[in-house]
């Protein structure tokens, strides 16, 4: 069976070179197949999160930092420190998982970033760069995998979501999109998901909020309709009832 595969785009990249995420996610909403134009190069992966990680509101704690070969290459250019100490360092071609104590260290940068400004951020990223090109203890991860009919319909849906999540989305276009009627399709949801699928895009577009109010500077107003709610009281008044704060709130403690 073919791949149902998700090209992925990151943040706008004019003022960024590197990105770093911190996130709570909901494990149930983060489970899709997709490609980017990261390290390695269009690799086709999906992030499954294990519920007995999930704190009590269901979330895991989610770091990462994203980076083109691009932003490799510059830095070798630009500072020869950099080159001497990654000479001869192959980009991977495969996922990689590393070992105990590259993993501790890597853990230990990223949780550094976290209390730092993008400047800081950027040193940091020095740091860990010889650690990611340079460590021995890794395997190779990844085997080719067969996307059965359920979770390639489910990968659709999402698809759909993530593109259209600004616009109001209706269960008739949603259940067209994948070749459904509408009764069947609220059933086939809520079975998979536990929820139904108004409860599963409001989700994704407060989660998205979320990530606007911690690393944009946006207004709570403009984020209201960024995301697709188009009234701002009930934007806030569905915010904090799920998330337990006010989005202002919520931006100060982020």
């Amino acid at each position: 069976m073919e791949n149902v595969v998700i090209p992925y785009e990151l943040p706008e990249t004019e003022n960024h070179s590197f990105f770093f995420i911190d996130q709570h996610i909901d494990t149930r909403l983060e489970a899709k197949l997709h490609r980017h134009d990261l390290i390695p190069p269009s690799m086709h992966h999906h992030w499954n999160y294990s519920p007995s990680s999930a704190d009590e509101k269901g979330h895991v704690h989610y770091r990462m930092v994203a980076f083109k070969h691009s932003f490799v290459l510059n830095c070798m250019e630009t500072f020869p420190e950099l080159r001497n100490r990654l000479a001869g360092m192959t980009f991977p071609t495969e996922a990689l998982t590393f070992g105990t104590a590259s993993s501790r260290l890597i853990r230990h940068a990223l949780t550094k970033m976290d209390g730092l400004d993008e400047l800081g951020r950027l040193c940091e990223m020095f740091r860990l760069l010889p650690i990611l090109f340079t460590a021995s203890d890794y395997t190779f991860v990844g085997k080719p995998m067969r996307i059965e009919r359920d979770v390639r319909r489910m990968q659709q849906i999402c698809a759909y979501v993530m593109a259209h999540y600004i616009h109001p989305i209706s269960l008739d276009d949603i259940a067209t999109e994948i070749g459904m009627n509408r009764s069947a399709f609220c059933s086939y949801f809520k079975r998979h998901k536990g929820m139904t699928f108004s409860q599963f895009v409001t989700r994704y577009r407060l989660d998205t909020a979320c990530n606007l109010l911690t690393h944009s500077q946006n207004s709570v107003s403009e984020i209201c309709y960024l995301v697709g709610f188009q009234d701002v009281p009930h934007f806030v008044r569905v915010f904090t009832k799920e998330k337990g704060m006010s989005p202002g709130r919520y931006r100060k403690k982020h």
